[in-house]
């Protein structure tokens, strides 16, 4: 995949004036090193005084967040997780909205992914943090995170029995290629990214429901290995993925950044049309399709580059802004969707 021109052409404008921004973080708002540049900062400024909302539509975790709390406006709100959670990051990071994985469907999968897959190993991703296999790639050693067979992992006396403590903060933990949610390569965790752990993101869930399962391959190629989980154990729950490597995020059935975006336009009175989004990788791919118009990356998997109305620069190149400011200067960019 090559980086585009650092500016889009112009594309027609369209009498639907936009009113909300949808944008992926991880090889779409940020640079590869997780920072967010000085342009795209006034970029998201100038909309939100513009009246257009932004929304930050992640497979991060809420404690993840902590790259982009200070960009959010007017509502503070980011669906991450891949929709499974709404954060508040006016309230540090809060999380208020849930779409939980069944822990008994999670440990179907587990089945099912070990049958037809021997060697992938299993994170599960609950509210109140990530803990996993010990075969799972970690980053880097979360003390808070229990290490053992996803079967104890996902069993319903978890937190009162293996995890008595996890009901408090959540431990600061950078963006890892392990982890799921990004599709940056290993490498040092980067404390910029969290949200700052001596506020608990999860008061509001005791119980930690699981959010998200993440199923690890140290050898498939990552779509072979999305497809066969799809044909697999599609009809239990949503299978999709951001990273690079063989990795795996599952969401509860239904569950996607498309849905919880659509309900969270739709609380506002906002159409599809109204909306335009950003994306890179598969995980984004059914927002890009919902949305009025879509712009994927230079950068972006090919997947998406077809799933798309429009293209941009690569997110080292700030490719979310160039189309923010094109919007505020000329209106909404448009592109006519191709058959798909």
């Amino acid at each position: 995949m090559t980086d585009a021109p650092a500016t889009p052409p112009r594309a027609p404008e369209t009498a639907v004036a936009p009113r909300l921004i949808a944008t992926d973080l991880d090889g779409t708002l940020l640079h590869d090193d997780k920072t967010v540049s000085d342009r795209t900062i006034a970029a998201l400024a100038a909309a939100e005084q513009a009246g257009i909302e932004v929304f930050f539509v992640t497979g991060r975790p809420a404690r993840w967040m902590g790259v982009v709390s200070d960009h959010v406006h007017g509502h503070g709100l980011a669906i991450c997780a891949n929709g499974a959670a709404v954060v508040d990051l006016h309230r540090g990071g809060r999380i208020v909205e849930v779409s939980p994985l069944e822990r008994t469907v999670a440990l179907t999968i587990v089945d099912m992914l070990r049958n037809v897959a021997p060697g992938t190993s299993f994170a599960v991703e609950r509210t109140g943090g990530i803990h996993y296999e010990p075969q799972y790639p970690p980053l880097l050693l979360d003390p808070a995170a229990v290490v053992a067979p996803a079967e104890k992992l996902l069993a319903e006396d978890f937190v009162s029995t293996l995890c008595p403590h996890a009901t408090g903060p959540e431990d600061a933990q950078g963006p890892d290629d392990a982890s799921g949610g990004t599709n940056s390569p290993t490498g040092p965790a980067d404390p910029t990214a969290s949200i700052d752990p001596a506020d608990p993101v999860s008061p509001a869930f005791p119980e930690q429901p699981v959010i998200k399962l993440l199923a690890h391959h140290p050898e498939l190629d990552p779509d072979a290995f999305l497809t066969l989980a799809r044909t697999t154990a599609g009809d239990l729950a949503s299978f999709t993925r951001s990273s690079p490597t063989a990795l795996l995020e599952i969401s509860g059935a239904g569950v996607s950044k498309a849905g919880t975006l659509a309900r969270c336009c739709a609380e506002r009175g906002i159409s599809p049309e109204e909306v335009v989004a950003f994306g890179d990788m598969p995980n984004d791919i059914e927002m890009l399709t919902w949305a009025g118009a879509s712009y994927a990356m230079a950068n972006a998997h090919p997947d998406v580059l077809a799933a798309t109305t429009g293209r941009t620069a690569s997110n080292n190149d700030d490719g979310v802004a160039a189309v923010i400011e094109q919007i505020l200067r000329h209106g909404a960019p448009r592109v006519d969707r191709q058959p798909r």
